[in-house]
């Protein structure tokens, strides 16, 4: 188990005891290495002064460098540049929290306030600018953190409390399915502050099957018949419930913008993303509906982001759920 707290906003980490024998400190990242005997998979742990990500945008918990299904590697490096602390330096089926006004408490804290990042913990308002995502904001705190290693999970619990009625205890669990090309992230969130916590989330994704370029190789699958609110500018398009590549995107090109046509069931939160020249896929299905969504791709990864809404009164929490089924194709 590794335990860190921040008390005084100086961030500071205790190792209080390691068990199952999982190499957290190989290379110079906290990592742990997970296996169910089918899928293998390699968690970065959060640490934050020596965590691989420390930035402010995502949530520290579940980082994946890397995991293997038949061969086939469904996760990885896309980005050129590395920093810690930037923004999407960042890898796996990362998630972010993100209000209507961008943070817990951003557009009431003056600039020198503080506002709240659920998964990063307590940062500071430089200014009255609205809150911009790319930002990395100084971190004051990042409450007490509990890592919990095992032979095939990762379990993580955050609580925090901003001093001014926001606090949570955040629960998640990364792990592997039985004898199954299975993952699975479960979370819970309890509200144990004195406001209401009224966020949305959704999970990146960051698929890199096999570091193949995006274009028409690939082909994102829908439980529901998606419409497109932002021109693909002929470089992709919508047929029935997929959307098809038209050309191999090149550097600085994407395609990006919100998609419509999903209900509020929660069956339409069911996703995949294939790879016809290597013959892998991933189906992503989640547990709770759909509130809005987003797709974004370039020429090293491929991004579905679904968003699921949630209000928590004071002592009430939420759950929710996310299962990624790998495969080959036929």
């Amino acid at each position: 188990m590794m335990e860190f707290t921040d008390h005084t906003g100086m961030c500071r980490y205790l190792i209080c005891v390691i068990l199952s024998g999982l190499p957290l400190f190989a290379a110079s990242f906290p990592e742990a290495d997970i296996s169910n005997g089918v899928v293998h998979a390699k968690i970065l742990l959060p640490d934050p002064d020596h965590g691989y990500y420390r930035g402010t945008r995502f949530d520290w918990a579940g980082v994946i460098e890397s995991l293997t299904y038949a061969s086939h590697d469904f996760f990885g490096k896309w980005f050129e540049h590395y920093d810690p602390h930037l923004h999407d330096a960042i890898m796996g089926p990362v998630e972010e929290f993100r209000s209507e006004d961008g943070a817990l408490g951003y557009a009431e804290a003056k600039p020198g306030g503080t506002f709240v990042k659920i998964g990063v913990g307590v940062l500071r308002k430089p200014d009255d600018r609205p809150y911009v995502f790319a930002r990395t904001y100084e971190l004051i705190g990042t409450g007490k953190r509990v890592v919990r290693p095992g032979r095939d999970r990762v379990e993580f619990v955050q609580t925090l409390s901003d001093g001014e009625g926001y606090a949570y205890e955040y629960r998640k669990t990364v792990r592997l399915a039985p004898g199954k090309p299975e993952l699975i992230l479960e979370h819970t969130l309890k509200n144990t502050g004195k406001r209401v916590i009224e966020t949305s989330v959704y999970d990146h994704d960051f698929y890199v099957i096999d570091g193949q370029p995006t274009g028409p190789d690939f082909v994102v699958k829908f439980a529901f018949a998606p419409h497109a609110t932002d021109s693909f500018q002929g470089l992709a398009e919508i047929r029935g419930n997929d959307l098809v590549y038209l050309k191999e995107l090149q550097p600085r090109r994407s395609v990006a913008g919100y998609l419509e046509g999903f209900s509020d069931k929660p069956a339409d939160n069911d996703i995949r993303v294939e790879n016809t020249k290597v013959r892998a896929g991933v189906r992503e299905t989640g547990d709770r509906p759909i509130s809005k969504f987003y797709f974004w791709s370039i020429r090293t990864t491929v991004c579905p982001e679904a968003y699921i809404h949630m209000r928590i009164e004071p002592h009430k929490q939420f759950k929710w759920g996310i299962k990624y089924d790998f495969y080959t194709l036929k």
